[in-house]
């Protein structure tokens, strides 16, 4: 039996969140990374660093941001809809193509097949001058006026456009310029994804569905049957009777977890990290702040049972109703989620500014843990571009005169 402990260990390891890197990043860790967990999240906020870039610097260290850019531009990484809009390797692009079966429950899909029928005309127009013309930006358009309408309604049509075709599959990210996307003909960019894009070699539903099953599993580490299906959004979700034959089959492990009324699953290809960690050999070492859009805090659920951590993302969330601000960050430190920051990057100012920092109850600001946290703030805040540190209140409020005197002494 795993213990919780244990159970930690080999999902950090699985996600890369185990330890701090052995080495200078490389080109090639932007597209392992996204390979190791499957997908990555696309998000727009940028009170930190964007949400993709972030999750990176979690796991590689200080990279170059534009490295995610440029592996997108040369066709190494392509986007879709996966768990939300998302990063893939071009390695897995045939998985998320083809009918769009599997995607017909997600929101994205079903606005914009809604659109379509709703605005045909209009959008096949748009669609007809791009294969025309070429590739195009949203703000290539005009913009008219949209106030007050909510969601994918506050753009204005030609961005909505361009999206529901993206959502629909016949419009591809060809690259992004200072995060915009551009966008051009599927064709176009499944021809010069690396490696190629095999359109023969397209997999049926339940194919699709196994694959992804697997990769969830493979991704986390270690998880419950029920946290699977929310990893790729799949519908409908996922129970022991649909994992039965994999674990007959020798593809997936059944492990039963300390305090787990159900069991655990994990991957044969983590069968060697699994034994290490009944053993007590993988030790999680890595302190750092995560995005919150991580993968580790994706499901409230899963995060709750594996770390003991309640998490909302509360960008979401009325002002008047946020406990812990807008942008609050998971802390990790050593195979825990020991508490969590509200940032905001002053760019121009070069300022990185920790509006409140948060430990979780019964955690103490040990000086292991002030050193490590406050070197993991100093990273991120350097490698963002924004070194000076400005911090506000802490709790406990002793935390504040430990991290500085930590930052001092650096």
């Amino acid at each position: 039996m795993l213990s919780l402990a244990q159970a930690r260990a080999l999902q950090l390891f699985a996600q890369g969140l185990l330890q701090s890197p052995r080495r200078r990043p490389r080109r090639d860790d932007v597209v392992a990374a996204i390979g190791r967990m499957r997908l990555l999240q696309i998000d727009t906020i940028h009170v930190v660093a964007r949400s993709p870039y972030l999750v990176l610097h979690s796991r590689l260290g200080d990279y170059p941001a534009d490295w995610l850019d440029d592996a997108l531009a040369q066709g190494r990484l392509a986007e879709c809809w996966a768990h939300e809009a998302c990063f893939i390797t071009a390695a897995d692009v045939a998985w998320h193509r083809g009918g769009h079966d599997h995607r017909a429950h997600h929101w994205a899909h079903r606005s914009a097949a809604r659109m379509h029928r709703e605005q045909r005309a209009e959008m096949e127009a748009l669609l007809a001058a791009i294969r025309a013309s070429g590739p195009v930006r949203a703000a290539d358009f005009a913009r008219k006026d949209t106030a007050g309408k909510p969601g994918w309604w506050e753009w204005k049509p030609e961005k909505r456009w361009l999206e529901a075709w993206f959502a629909l599959g016949e419009l591809m990210v060809a690259r992004r310029d200072n995060f915009q996307r551009v966008y051009d003909l599927a064709e176009h960019v499944l021809a010069r994804l690396d490696p190629p894009f095999d359109a023969a070699a397209a997999p049926s539903a339940a194919q699709r569905r196994r694959r992804f099953v697997v990769d969830s599993v493979r991704a986390l580490g270690v998880t419950q049957a029920a946290w699977i299906a929310d990893y790729f959004r799949l519908k409908p979700r996922v129970g022991e009777r649909e994992l039965a034959p994999l674990v007959a089959s020798g593809e997936l492990l059944a492990v039963p977890v300390q305090g787990w009324s159900a069991p655990g699953y994990v991957h044969r290809d983590h069968a060697e990290a699994l034994d290490r960690a009944r053993a007590g050999k993988l030790r999680a070492t890595r302190t750092a702040l995560l995005s919150p859009f991580d993968p580790l805090v994706w499901d409230r659920a899963r995060v709750l049972a594996m770390f003991d951590f309640e998490y909302t993302i509360e960008c979401y969330t009325p002002a008047s109703k946020r406990r812990y601000g807008y942008y609050a960050l998971p802390i990790l430190h050593r195979g825990r989620l020991v508490g969590r920051l509200d940032a905001k990057a002053h760019r121009d100012a070069g300022v990185f500014e920790v509006k409140a920092l948060y430990l979780e109850p019964g955690v103490s600001p040990e000086p292991t843990l002030v050193r490590a946290v406050a070197g993991a703030i100093a990273d991120t805040a350097r490698w963002h571009g924004t070194p000076e540190i400005r911090l506000g209140r802490t709790q406990p409020a002793l935390l504040a005169r430990l991290l500085r005197a930590a930052w001092r002494d650096a």
